[in-house]
């Protein structure tokens, strides 16, 4: 089999840093408006005084900047499909980071009245069909690029923007927090993380730009050219992929499905669980949260890397079963109110969810062909998105609403790993798959048969 090792301009290293940059603003700019709502954007842009921007309130929050993700998903991953990954990284990331910039220059309620909110609305609409984007492009073209042998290494450093966009939006606002007064932050200090984005785009468009686009997709835009000309027609990419890779779309929703929800569960909800339910200062949640996440951001490449030893499913089912059991363990951890405890808690919950985030790019990558890969990558991971992540802490704060404890919420934790377990088992293995050609040409190859391989 071929091994697309051709070496890119600017090395992989390049690569790699064009893809992680721009999910590291994707998270950056996610736990930003997060904690902005929080802090500044209910008095400043959500008065409850006026009627129409209190139901306002509700269109603009959490959820909205996920339900624009699958639209972003089919529109990014058609053109994707058809004109390559990297012209549509750059638009993402301008799109994505230019909302962000623009949300630190908007006026207030008090200066331009419900037009404040409403312009919002819109740039968060924005950055959900940005971001719907961007991690099927950035984790594609670091797969295309970095060849068989090392594609789950190379492929799961997109991933640890998650935890490194957490990283650099606390630590942002928590500088601010220590050098400003809370009267400054609530004038104009709120601002600056805003207009910070602006910088990072500036980095990741020079990095971005420099970079050679995705040979495989080179190779299989030629095919499509040539047989084109031979009067072959061609459905669109978002039609095939529903026609001919709809188990594969599935089996990528079912791959995130108990990734996602312990993600969101294990960071977001912990707040609120620690602060309400165990009357705990915010500090210990956020805190915990952040050495959790520095320990997530160092092991999802080593989780990726192992997945290239040993397969993409064994590495994920390692962390689907593990967070099974966790998710009853985490809580009972958590309830001891110790820092320490609740800290080491969160972080062996985040290195089981890394198990199953760190091989996932590449294993989602690998299940399509070429020319829909983007469509079926994107679809897959945001249309989990909206059923897993959007979802979970909306669901476990109800759940902890009308029981008072956490054991619903360990068992709704337990059958989402679950579901990822066996949607797991029932894929087949993607490691040692020749991107450039089609699945119906060439079977899956075995770890033990792409380990003897590399022997030979």
């Amino acid at each position: 089999m071929s091994d697309t090792t051709t070496q890119p301009r600017g090395g992989i290293g390049r690569i790699v840093g064009a893809s992680l940059i721009g999910t590291t603003i994707e998270w950056y700019d996610f736990f930003l408006y997060g904690s902005a709502a929080a802090l500044v954007f209910n008095t400043l842009f959500f008065p409850s005084a006026d009627p129409l921007v209190g139901t306002l309130i509700a269109f603009v929050t959490y959820a909205i900047g996920f339900a624009a993700r699958p639209l972003g998903g089919i529109v990014f991953g058609h053109f994707g499909d058809k004109i390559g990954r990297k012209k549509l990284l750059v638009l993402s990331l301008l799109m994505m980071g230019g909302a962000t910039f623009a949300m630190g220059l908007l006026p207030t309620y008090e200066a331009i009245g419900v037009w404040a909110p409403i312009l919002l609305t819109v740039l968060r609409l924005v950055q959900g069909f940005a971001l719907g984007g961007e991690w099927g492009g950035a984790v594609l073209i670091v797969s295309e690029h970095g060849g068989e042998k090392h594609r789950g290494f190379w492929a799961s450093w997109p991933q640890a923007g998650a935890p490194g966009g957490n990283l650099l939006a606390t630590g942002v606002l928590s500088l601010l927090a220590a050098v400003q007064s809370d009267a400054a932050f609530q004038s104009w200090g709120w601002r600056i993380p805003f207009l910070l984005s602006g910088l990072l785009v500036m980095i990741g468009l020079w990095i971005r730009v420099s970079v050679s686009e995705s040979p495989v997709f080179l190779e299989a835009q030629a095919k499509a050219e040539a047989a084109a000309a031979a009067g072959a027609k061609e459905e669109a990419p978002v039609v095939e992929v529903f026609k001919r890779s709809w188990r594969d779309v599935l089996s990528a929703i079912g791959t995130r499905f108990g990734e996602n929800i312990s993600y969101y569960i294990l960071t977001s909800f912990l707040l609120v669980y620690v602060t309400t339910h165990l009357g705990l200062s915010k500090s210990t949640a956020l805190n915990a949260v952040l050495i959790g996440s520095a320990v997530h951001f160092v092991t999802i490449p080593m989780w990726g890397a192992l997945s290239d030893r040993i397969g993409r499913r064994p590495v994920t089912l390692i962390g689907s079963v593990g967070m099974a059991v966790w998710a009853f363990v985490f809580f009972g951890l958590v309830d001891s109110k110790s820092f320490v405890v609740i800290t080491l808690a969160v972080t062996a919950g985040l290195l089981l969810h890394g198990a199953m985030y760190g091989p996932q790019a590449a294993f989602i990558s690998e299940m399509f062909d070429t020319k829909v890969r983007y469509s079926g990558a994107s679809m897959g991971s945001q249309l989990a998105s909206i059923l897993a992540g959007a979802l979970a802490p909306i669901i476990a704060v109800e759940l902890l609403k009308d029981y008072g404890s956490s054991t619903p919420i360990s068992v709704y934790l337990c059958a989402a790993a679950v579901v990822t377990t066996i949607t797991v088992a029932v894929t087949r293995e993607t490691l040692g798959r020749d991107l450039t050609r089609s699945r119906h040409e060439e079977p899956a190859a075995t770890p033990s048969a792409v380990a003897a391989g590399d022997r030979a």
